[in-house]
C-alpha cells in the first residue's frame, strides 16, 4: 500500500489519471487474496492482483475507464469457465479511479498495515547478516539490523532499519511481541548472550543462531548450567536448515528468510522448531562455522 500510494503521490503532481484496481472477494483457489491491490495508470503498472489473464484484464478495464472518464467500475470473474485459469476460484475487483480523497485513505491504511507489521531482529552486521537484511528488505516486516560497529551498518536498504548499540542484547527487551531474534555476531559469548535473552521471552516467534552442531551443543550446556536446558528446544540452530550444506551467505540468507516467513506469516512458531529438530542432528549447519 505504502508504494503504491508514494507513486500515486508522483502521479498527481504531475495531473497522470490512475486507477485502482482492489480484489475485493477471492473464491476458492485464487492467484492472490482479498485486499491484493495494483495502480493503472496510461503507461505504467504498480502492485499486482496476481497475474495471466485476470490481470491483463483488469488493465484492460483500468485503461478502458481511463479513455471514457469513468471513476468506478466491478468485475465479477470466475476464473475457468470465463478466462481459462486453471486455478478455477472466483474473483471479484473494484476498479476507482484514483484523487485527493482516495490517496489519504490509502495512506491511512497504509499507517496501520506498517504499525502491524511482524518484526524481525537481526543481531551482527557481519556478511550473513546484511545478506539476511536485504532478503528481508522486500517482505512486509518490520526489519532492524543490530551491531555494535556502526561501520558495518552503511549501505543497506532504506527499509532496513539500523541500530549501533553497545549492549545488542538490550534490543530484545524493547522489541515487539512475536518477533523474530536471529543472531550472528563476530563474538560467540555475545551472540550466547543475546539468545538466551530471545529465549527468555516465551512470546518470541522465532530464535535462531548461526553456527554447527558443535555450537549449538555447547549453548546448550550453557543453558543447562543456569538451570534453562529445556529451551533449547525452541532455538533454531542451524538456522536455514541442514538439507544444504553451503556456506555462502547469500544462500543461508535465503534459507533463513524462508524459516522466517513461516513462522511470522503463518503463526507456525510452535511448529517449526519441532520440525527442524528432527534433522538436526542428522546434518551440520549448511552454515557451518561461518562467521557473520
Amino acid at each position: 500500500m505504502t508504494s503504491l500510494a508514494a507513486l500515486r503521490r508522483g502521479s498527481l503532481a504531475a495531473n497522470r489519471p490512475s486507477i485502482l484496481v482492489t480484489v475485493t472477494r477471492a473464491l476458492g483457489s485464487t492467484p492472490r487474496e482479498a485486499g491484493a491491490r495494483m495502480l493503472v495508470s496510461p503507461d505504467d503498472v504498480a502492485g499486482t492482483i496476481g497475474g495471466g489473464r485476470l490481470e491483463f484484464d483488469a488493465i484492460d478495464r483500468a485503461r478502458a475507464m481511463l479513455s471514457a472518464g469513468e471513476s468506478a467500475a466491478t468485475m465479477d470473474v470466475p476464473l475457468g469457465p470465463e478466462i481459462g485459469q486453471c486455478c478455477g476460484g472466483r474473483v471479484m475487483l473494484s476498479l476507482e479511479r484514483v484523487d485527493a480523497e482516495l490517496l489519504v485513505r490509502l495512506e491511512a491504511e497504509a499507517a496501520i498495515e506498517l504499525a502491524g507489521r511482524p518484526a524481525a531482529l537481526i543481531f551482527g552486521a557481519g556478511h550473513t547478516g546484511r545478506a539476511l537484511a536485504c532478503a528481508l528488505a522486500p517482505l512486509p516486516l518490520t526489519v532492524r539490523l543490530i551491531d555494535s560497529r556502526p561501520e558495518t551498518l552503511a549501505g543497506l536498504p532504506e527499509s532496513v532499519a539500523t541500530v549501533a548499540a553497545a549492549m545488542p542484547e538490550a534490543e530484545v527487551d524493547s522489541a515487539p511481541k512475536r518477533s523474530a531474534f536471529v543472531v550472528m555476531t563476530h563474538d560467540h559469548a555475545l551472540d550466547f548472550l543475546i539468545t538466551a535473552a530471545a529465549l527468555a521471552r516465551p512470546d518470541a516467534a522465532y530464535v535462531g543462531m548461526i553456527g554447527s552442531a558443535t555450537k549449538r551443543e555447547r549453548f546448550r550446556r550453557h543453558l543447562a548450567e543456569e538451570g534453562r536446558a529445556g529451551d533449547i528446544a525452541r532455538l533454531i540452530l542451524p538456522i536455514g536448515g541442514s538439507a544444504l550444506r553451503d556456506k555462502r551467505p547469500e544462500v543461508i540468507a535465503a534459507l533463513t528468510a524462508a524459516e522466517i516467513a513461516t513462522c511470522l506469516f503463518s503463526d507456525q512458531a510452535e511448529k517449526l522448531p519441532a520440525r527442524l529438530a528432527a534433522g538436526a542432528g542428522q546434518c551440520h549447519s549448511a552454515a557451518g562455522t561461518h562467521r557473520g
